[in-house]
């Protein structure tokens, strides 16, 4: 199957994980295609010093998080997979629930019913039942569930050197081959 990752950004803490994949797949010379909620907006603007164009501009092709008629909600459209980066609880809810109240959860479920990877980045913490009965619904249907926890075998030394693994580690699973991070070679 040939066509771009679709990229999500919802509106939960850790926007930066989204630029990264963004970043990421424009080194990589791989297609990205973007929705970014209107929580996503705002905290961008609150955790980083970049516009949303800025953003926007790292993205082969942009979609309004409201246009429900845009060619990724379609399962026609070729996609390589999706990873939403962060992942909001409320978004995790309306995958769970095939509840498609906008563009990012539509394209999510058509990824799942299509049956190619969707990666969810959930940042929330702590965690109570409802969160994880939600992770688990989202597992049950195809989802990964893809939490940013850093490692740190690699002795990072920066913010970047933390996100940069976590987005690596999620791309492992959009089988991109890469060589973004440093692997594990034993101890």
């Amino acid at each position: 199957m040939s066509g771009p990752y679709i990229v999500g950004i919802s509106g939960a803490t850790g926007a930066i994980y989204g630029i990264e994949t963004l970043r990421a797949l424009k080194e990589l010379g791989l297609p990205a295609h973007l929705i970014v909620s209107e929580m996503g907006i705002q905290t961008i603007a609150i955790e980083t010093d970049l516009e949303i164009d800025e953003v926007r501009s790292l993205a082969d092709e942009t979609y309004s998080v409201k246009d429900l008629g845009a060619a990724v909600s379609s399962g026609s459209f070729p996609s390589q997979g999706m990873i939403i980066a962060p992942c909001s609880i409320k978004t995790l809810s309306g995958i769970a629930h095939s509840f498609s109240y906008n563009l990012m959860i539509r394209a999510a479920d058509v990824t799942l019913k299509e049956g190619r990877p969707l990666v969810l980045m959930v940042r929330e913490t702590p965690l109570h039942k409802g969160h994880l009965e939600l992770m688990a619904k989202a597992a049950d249907i195809g989802a990964v569930i893809h939490p940013p926890v850093p490692a740190f075998y690699n002795k990072p030394e920066s913010i970047t050197d933390l996100v940069r693994q976590s987005v690596g580690r999620a791309l492992d699973h959009l089988k991109i081959n890469h060589d973004l991070i440093q692997r594990w070679e034993g101890g």
